[in-house]
């Protein structure tokens, strides 16, 4: 799909890696519109960006909240051609703790809802809107999942994580398959470790140690490697309904 002239939302879009995504399609000719918490810092990543950019707050687990974003960036952009899902949590927790005491099953049900409802939520309501559009060369839209290495080789401590993401894995070729006669393509990246605000708030060192453990090349993955990825995506039409790992060859240890 071409991607000038488009407009994509990308949640999650404030920073790391949606940030990142946002960047480069926006580099690229796209309008985007960036999808994060009210919290969040994404008026500051929008006007970085200056034109065909703006920020929408919404949760992405909230349907109501979720669609009047996506209907308002449709409103300041156009039709929606591109949906990237960035959005996520990373809450660490063991089955059971040092003393024996089970993960609260809240702890466990939060990370799901966001990781996987979240990204299923944007994947219904994007789709939705993509596919009343008029097909440009067979295609009216593409969306980007974004799962993890964790969906794989989950470490210890992250069983609501992998489960989350693992789902996510899932989900990308059932929504392929049943988003195809609608002309919209589905697929996933699965990162690896990316120099992003979450692995940011550890000690250089830290940082430096897991960057070594990567195979090749020996380092973090950099957020626009994950946006280069995002781009072909979208313009290769025979990616559909599968999960690129994005990791330099890394098997994750069991911790």
């Amino acid at each position: 799909m071409r991607i000038a002239g488009r407009t994509a939302i990308i949640t999650g879009g404030a920073s790391g890696l949606g940030r990142a995504a946002a960047c480069g399609l926006h580099a690229v000719g796209a309008s985007v519109a960036l999808v994060d918490l009210p919290g969040a810092r994404g008026e500051e990543a929008a006007a970085a960006l200056g034109d065909r950019a703006g920020f929408f707050p919404a949760d992405v687990t909230s349907a109501d909240g979720l669609a009047a974003a996506l209907a308002a960036a449709e409103e300041a952009f156009g039709a929606i051609g591109i949906a990237v899902n960035c959005a996520g949590v990373a809450t660490i927790g063991r089955v059971l703790d040092r003393e024996g005491s089970p993960l609260p099953l809240e702890q466990f049900e939060s990370v799901v809802r966001v990781n996987l409802v979240g990204t299923f939520n944007v994947l219904r309501l994007a789709a939705a809107r993509m596919a009343v559009r008029p097909p440009e060369e067979g295609e009216r839209g593409v969306i980007v999942l974004t799962a993890s290495v964790a969906a794989f080789e989950g470490q210890i401590g992250q069983a609501a994580y992998s489960a989350s993401k693992g789902g996510v894995v899932a989900l990308t070729l059932t929504a392929a398959r049943d988003l195809a006669a609608a002309g919209i393509r589905v697929a996933g990246i699965a990162p690896g470790l990316f120099d992003t605000p979450m692995l940011a708030m550890l000690p250089d060192d830290a940082r430096q140690r897991l960057g070594a453990g990567v195979p090749h090349p020996r380092r973090l993955g950099r957020p626009e490697e994950f946006a280069d990825l995002v781009r072909h995506i979208v313009e290769n039409p025979m990616i559909n309904g599968e999960v690129i790992r994005l990791d330099g060859a890394l098997r994750m240890p069991p911790r």
